[in-house]
């Protein structure tokens, strides 16, 4: 597809679309007109005061400026493994300069990031050498981590590095033997994640100008620094753009269209429809972009850790709408399904309600989630300014509240550690 997207198009795809749109809906949220949820904004203090408190814990009293950006470098160092150092090192030594290593993580985090939507309870994954055992995101980085390195992402033989071939020749054969699927070891969507990285494959082949005739992810760096010229600055909102560029051709063919043209992780909201005036389509549609945006925070990483780089307009980023971040809401009581929203989606013998990945529940808990976690990060930023620290949308993310979600799924599910509302999708959303 010849990307020329229109001003409307346009504005779906941006980040600002994200946060603005979001905002409608909590304006909705506050004033009781929601189709799905009922919001009680007094529970909010409560939700930022654990958030605090978990951070605090983690990173208190004074190593609050070691907190990371959310991003994908820390989901490979699980069980305290310096996974990625050991390969900075090795890569060293084998002669790589600064770009190269740096190259190679893009093409890394690319592939794991967008293998990275929910893997289901079931699925684990055992570490070669160590016997670790290590599930949902820490496990799909794992799992990419070792067909990265064996070169499974690659045309080149045991390279370790991704290019537009490997991806568009990957099957779901070697893809489950990497991942070690079976039949009693699930991960939820293989088909279409294989799917999907052959989809990028393709896109990556149709854009050399940006990432070489090999259609190599890794070289965004070239690309990125040459426009940065002696800037040493990577602008997000350029980084941004040039992940849409890739990704939004490559998102499953079933994806909203307006105008006949893709707009990836966007989708219609009942709430948006009643508050749009003039009745155009493009004004009932709430985007999101979860993958994008993880991917974009964790590309961010390396240019600033192994070139020194300075990224501007990161700021633009939102929280992301994906059911850690959103289940602290409803674990917290700021969001409550309405009952009878609830009652008619959970089944017999089942605890909690399901909804598809796309239904207008979904959505609108997942719009929700981008407006609160801005909501969120004013006191929280607030209360660490007071202790001499700048405390970005990206750390609250990483240190409070991804985290937070993670350890009240643990208390109250323990056996499935889910979210408190069940999303049924195919592994290539969020």
């Amino acid at each position: 597809m010849s990307w020329a997207p229109s001003p409307d198009i346009a504005y779906l795809l941006s980040l600002q679309a994200v946060r603005d749109r979001s905002q409608i809906v909590l304006k909705a949220a506050r004033e009781g007109r929601l189709h799905n949820f009922e919001y009680d904004e007094k529970r909010m203090t409560a939700v930022a005061d654990f958030v605090i408190s978990v951070i605090e814990r983690d990173f208190g009293p004074d190593r609050f400026s070691s907190i990371p950006p959310h991003g994908r470098w820390q989901h490979f160092e699980v069980g305290d493994v310096p996974r990625v150092k050991s390969l900075l090192d090795q890569w060293t030594k084998d002669g790589c300069d600064k770009m190269e290593l740096t190259r190679r993580l893009v093409d890394l985090f690319f592939v794991s990031v967008l293998l990275d939507a929910g893997a289901g309870d079931t699925w684990r994954f055992v570490e070669p050498g160590s016997g670790q055992v290590y599930n949902r995101s820490e496990g799909i980085a794992v799992a990419s981590l070792y067909m990265f390195t064996s070169g499974e992402f690659s045309e080149e033989n045991g390279a370790p590095k991704v290019d537009a071939a490997g991806l568009v020749n990957l099957t779901d054969e070697t893809f489950s033997k990497g991942f070690q699927i079976a039949p009693e070891n699930p991960l939820i969507g293989v088909s279409p994640r294989v799917t999907l990285l052959n989809s990028v494959g393709k896109s990556l082949l149709r854009l050399q100008d940006i990432v070489g005739p090999t259609g190599r992810p890794g070289n965004l760096v070239d690309y990125l620094t040459k426009l940065s010229g002696d800037a040493n600055t990577i602008d997000y909102e350029v980084l941004w753009s040039t992940l849409q560029q890739i990704l939004v051709p490559s998102w499953p063919a079933d994806r909203t269209r307006i105008e006949d043209f893709p707009i990836g992780d966007a989708w219609p909201l009942k709430v948006l429809s009643t508050e749009a005036k003039g009745g155009r389509e493009v004004d009932t549609i709430q985007p999101f972009h979860k993958l994008t945006q993880w991917l974009g925070y964790s590309l961010m990483v390396p240019f600033v850790r192994i070139l020194g780089f300075e990224v501007i307009n990161a700021q633009l980023g939102t929280g992301l709408p994906e059911y850690r971040n959103g289940g602290l809401f409803v674990d917290l009581g700021a969001l409550k399904l309405k009952p009878e929203v609830a009652k008619a989606h959970t089944t017999s013998g089942q605890d909690l309600p399901a909804f598809p990945a796309t239904s207008d529940t979904i959505v609108e808990w997942r719009a929700l989630t981008v407006a609160l976690l801005d909501e969120l990060h004013k006191p929280i930023s607030a209360h660490f300014k007071k202790l001499g620290v700048e405390l970005s949308m990206a750390q609250m993310l990483e240190a409070g509240t991804w985290k937070g979600g993670r350890e009240l799924a643990a208390k109250f599910r323990p056996h499935s550690k889910s979210s408190p509302i069940l999303i049924l999708g195919d592994g290539t959303l969020f």
